[in-house]
């Protein structure tokens, strides 16, 4: 058992350690039915449809509409690492994990929801931008809860294969709720009201869809999975107080488990480049290997099924290998696909006597991008797990939130800087590949920080002060 002695100890073991023996069937899928309904929010409303709406002719311009959402959403990021460790904390500390999950999603979708009013006119840019960022903070803050209670539902034996799990299941939520949001309103196989384009009503019912998605597939959680018991102890602190207990917390984690802190920082940088694999992939799918939308679309949906296999395979090796040896092998693998992808470009080669198309490239690497997402996503959140000081889940996944979010600039910053330098070198249409390279400076330096740290099995669990 992982253990640390130190003044001012609350607790020698983790949450997981601590937690129960058995894990429930029921109890498993439950929680997996957040992260399938969460897709809804992810992939329809921040990433192919409702964010497009918001950034298209209709809000005054691309350019400006997509600088206005870019600013709301840089407010909410800065929001969420402010934010995401106290509230993290406070549930903690007040028994009350369920209650700030339920909470937090109920306000996601309320927010989403409101999206119907959104009509496609500039003057409500403004509103439509303010309610996907507001959405966002309160995700993130559903996140943190949600994630700190895979301890609650794991053991020791199964948390890698739970968490893969729960990330195959987010992915392929998304596939289905895409495939339905496609199918009755963008691209309606039959006619009816939601399929009505005037004032861009099919657009508009999308959110309300997806609010209800979500609202609906989160349910299961809150009455599967119990409250956490109240801990004993000291007087309830103030908000403000919150960040000095946290500032001790931080400083008294270092000295007990500093390789706890050094697996957060490096956990921030390659997923930031994990983020960008998604985030830039369409892009790079239709600006360098000449896709249309609907071959993006197709892509996204292979994509998200592929992503899903990764992860539960991953999961499994998890609970085998250990999280560090999956997360380095994911990474091992992103990289050398993304190389391919950045080497060969979309040139057409002939292989042993086979012609091999600029779109074989993408289609064949791009999937193998996907498969190694999952992996490295699944376990770096088990890992963190695996890490958690009993009874301060909340706080320890609130601070993975603010360190990702710290560092959430360096991926898009080496993306852009990166076709910046090759535009004046290259011939016009063969600068936005080279992009490929910025993302995988950031994977290879999340490589290189976390290779010296240790693994759970290695690492002391830290011991923090009481409030």
């Amino acid at each position: 058992m992982n253990s640390a002695a130190a003044p001012e100890a609350t607790q020698p073991s983790s949450d997981l350690e601590a937690g129960n023996q058995a894990s429930s069937k029921g109890r498993i899928l439950a929680w997996a039915a957040w992260d399938w309904g969460s897709a809804a929010f992810n992939a329809v409303m921040t990433t192919f449809v409702f964010t497009v709406y918001l950034t298209s002719k209709a809000f005054g311009g691309e350019d400006q509409a997509s600088a206005v959402l870019g600013g709301a959403l840089a407010v909410a990021g800065a929001a969420i690492a402010l934010l995401a460790p106290v509230t993290g904390q406070r549930s903690d500390t007040g028994g009350r994990r369920k209650l700030w999950l339920g909470v937090n999603t109920a306000a996601v979708a309320l927010l989403t929801a409101l999206c119907f009013f959104v009509f496609p006119r500039p003057e409500f840019l403004l509103l439509g931008v303010s309610l996907i960022a507001l959405a966002n903070v309160f995700f993130e803050f559903a996140g943190v809860n949600y994630n700190a209670m895979l301890a609650q539902i794991s053991t020791p034996r199964n948390i890698g294969k739970i968490s893969g799990f729960g990330w195959g299941m987010g992915y392929l939520g998304g596939i289905v709720a895409l495939l339905i949001v496609l199918q009755l309103f963008v691209q309606p196989r039959f006619e009816w009201f939601g399929a009505s384009t005037q004032d861009s009503l099919n657009i508009r019912l999308v959110a309300v869809f997806s609010a209800l998605w979500f609202f609906i597939f989160a349910l299961p959680v809150l009455f599967a999975v119990p409250e956490l018991p109240k801990p004993q102890r000291g007087a309830r602190l103030g908000f403000l107080a919150s960040y000095g207990l946290l500032g001790r917390r931080i400083k008294a984690i270092y000295r007990t488990s500093p390789h706890t802190i050094f697996f957060l920082l490096a956990s921030a940088i390659f997923r930031d480049g994990l983020a960008a694999v998604f985030t830039f992939g369409g892009i790079i799918a239709a600006g360098t290997f000449g896709f249309e939308l609907s071959q993006v679309i197709f892509f996204a949906i292979f994509g998200n099924v592929v992503a899903a296999v990764g992860a539960i395979i991953g999961g499994f090796l998890d609970d085998r290998v250990g999280p560090k040896a999956v997360i380095l092998g994911s990474l091992t693998g992103l990289l050398v696909a993304g190389s391919v992808i950045l080497v060969l470009g979309n040139g057409a080669y002939v292989f042993f006597g086979m012609e091999w198309a600029g779109s074989t490239t993408f289609w064949v690497f791009g999937l193998f991008l996907c498969l190694f997402v999952g992996p490295a996503q699944a376990s770096s959140r088990a890992y963190l797990a695996r890490l958690a000081p009993q009874g301060e889940s909340g706080e320890l996944f609130g601070l993975y939130a603010t360190t990702g979010r710290a560092v959430s600039f360096l991926a898009p910053t080496l993306f852009t800087l990166c076709i910046a330098v090759a535009t004046p070198l290259v011939a016009e249409g063969e600068a936005q590949r080279w992009g490929i390279l910025g993302i995988m400076v950031v994977i290879l330096a999340g490589f290189l920080v976390l290779l010296p740290v240790k693994a759970p099995t290695e690492t002391e669990i830290a011991v923090v002060p009481q409030s």
